[in-house]
């Protein structure tokens, strides 16, 4: 007597067979979440420059095949075993920010960014550039309705990191805050720091990028190729925040002298090379040089509903999930306007 065997249902994902290689589209069976963990059917994703960790294997222990991408939304279509909080159905995020362990010293005071095995999407497990993904609870952030998916996919990214950083600068409503860079980053810290009530000076480089700036909040524009951006900040009184987006270490450099009394730098653009600064540059002036990494979950659901509410959104451009190639290429290439969207 004949058998029969069911059907194994697949789905369709991009992924780096290894580091270096090319990006394959191929069918893969679709996950089952273990014990605190949900499948999230993917409605997109964004393409960060982050992503290159992957795609390079830039970091180790990264194991191949591996899809990247964390800034997925999705809606929650199985939930595993023991999850109770989050249920099916429900609209969600995930992004950079993929889990923490909840024992270690950091987790046990409550500073789950800093967890000493935190996991990010993409690079500790596959990440959204397929159609279903599965994620730690720890890792989920809630979506509003009012942000469409592929508006609300880079929020997850480049929104939180522009946010949080802003939030956490200390500068005051009415206050000087520059932004270094009008691009992935950039364009949405100048919208997120005009929200805030800032007086906001956007850095770029040619004056093609005035009317954008203006357009996006920015109060004053500084074109640092035809001035000295420092001189032209203390003309206005010096900056109590900058907050340095475009990967560039040696205008961050140049941007130091332009800080106000108290002034802070706020490095959330990840470039390879030293930023340089004297002990004077900081003492006199009282100046500070500060890292800033993205957030955790809650701070990407405060990220979604602040955009939502003040109409903060990012400039995007969309790409199918099969032509996954091309959206990094697009991405790498800078000419993007600004942030490039895998939608599923």
């Amino acid at each position: 007597m004949a058998t029969t065997t069911a059907a194994v249902a697949t789905m369709k994902v991009a992924q780096v067979p290894k580091p270096g290689a090319d990006f394959q589209v191929v069918e893969r069976e679709i996950p089952v979440p273990a014990a605190g963990q949900v499948r999230i059917k993917v409605q997109a994703c964004g393409v960060c420059h982050s992503d290159v960790l992957t795609k390079e294997g830039l970091l180790p222990g990264i194991q191949y095949p591996r899809v990247p991408g964390h800034e997925v939304v999705g809606f929650i279509d199985e939930v595993g075993r023991g999850v109770s909080e989050w249920k099916k159905g429900q609209r969600v995020g995930v992004g950079w920010h993929g889990g923490h362990d909840n024992t270690c010293s950091e987790c046990r005071r409550g500073d789950f960014g800093n967890c000493k095995n935190i996991q990010f999407p993409g690079i500790s497990y596959d990440g959204g550039y397929q159609q279903y993904m599965v994620a730690p609870v720890e890792a989920l952030a809630s979506v509003p309705e009012g942000l469409s998916d592929a508006e609300a996919a880079p929020l997850l990214c480049a929104g939180i990191t522009t946010f949080n950083a802003l939030r956490h600068s200390g500068a005051l409503p009415s206050e000087l805050v520059a932004v270094q860079g009008i691009g992935g980053l950039g364009h949405l810290g100048i919208q997120f720091a005009n929200k805030f009530g800032y007086r906001v000076a956007a850095i770029g480089r040619g004056p093609e990028n005035a009317t954008l700036a203006q357009k996006l909040g920015a109060h004053v524009y500084i074109d640092s190729q035809a001035t000295n951006a420092a001189q032209e900040l203390q003309k206005l009184g010096g900056a109590k925040v900058i907050v340095a987006t475009a990967p560039s270490s040696k205008s961050m450099t140049e941007l130091i002298d332009g800080l106000g009394p108290n002034g802070k730098l706020m490095v959330v653009g990840a470039g390879p090379d030293a930023i340089e600064v004297t002990p004077a540059q900081l003492i006199f002036g009282s100046h500070m040089v500060q890292g800033w990494a993205s957030g955790i979950p809650t701070d990407s659901e405060d990220t979604l509903s602040f955009a939502e509410m003040t109409g903060v959104r990012p400039m995007i451009e969309t790409y199918p999930l099969e032509k996954a190639a091309e959206a990094y290429a697009r991405m790498l290439s800078g000419k993007a306007e600004f942030r490039v969207v895998l939608t599923i």
